[in-house]
């Protein structure tokens, strides 16, 4: 009988080292800092933005058309020193000249092509990407999108 207990407590012991050992192991696998592979950092990041070149048309009660030209989406958001690529996909229209007032970024967005714009903006504040062909009603637009950056 006393064989019997000396074993329960040689037990109870060995089952407790057991269970500390796990937690530590779960501890340091958890919680352990590891040093990164590569020198890539959040601030190496470029950011993806996707936008395309819409057109609404509609007839009206005469029998004419309407229609108008859009950025889609029409409003991005930034955030100041963040480096961003502005991927355009040309979807209406056969081509699209465009600038980003306050900067002095240009190009051209055609039709079936995809314009890459690539953005780092250093102040904050709202920024419009105006299409040339479409810069007001009277020419199918305004074909503005906004670029807010806080």
């Amino acid at each position: 009988m006393h064989f019997l207990v000396i074993q329960k407590k040689q037990l109870t012991v060995i089952i407790f080292v057991v269970c500390i050992v796990l937690a530590a192991l779960w501890l340091w696998n958890n919680y352990s800092t590891v040093a990164p592979v590569s020198k890539t950092t959040s601030e190496d990041k470029i950011r993806e933005i996707h936008m395309v070149t819409g057109e609404f048309k509609s007839q009206k009660k005469d029998g004419s058309e309407i229609e108008a030209y859009r950025w889609d989406p029409g409003t991005i958001f930034l955030n100041k020193n963040e480096r961003t690529r502005l991927k355009i996909l040309g979807i209406n229209g056969e081509e699209h000249p465009f600038a980003i007032e306050g900067t002095s970024i240009r190009g051209v967005v055609k039709k079936g092509e995809e314009t890459v714009v690539p953005l780092e903006f250093k102040e904050e504040g709202v920024y419009r990407l105006i299409c040339y062909t479409h810069p007001d009603k009277e020419n199918n637009g305004p074909m503005i999108a906004y670029i807010v950056v806080d």
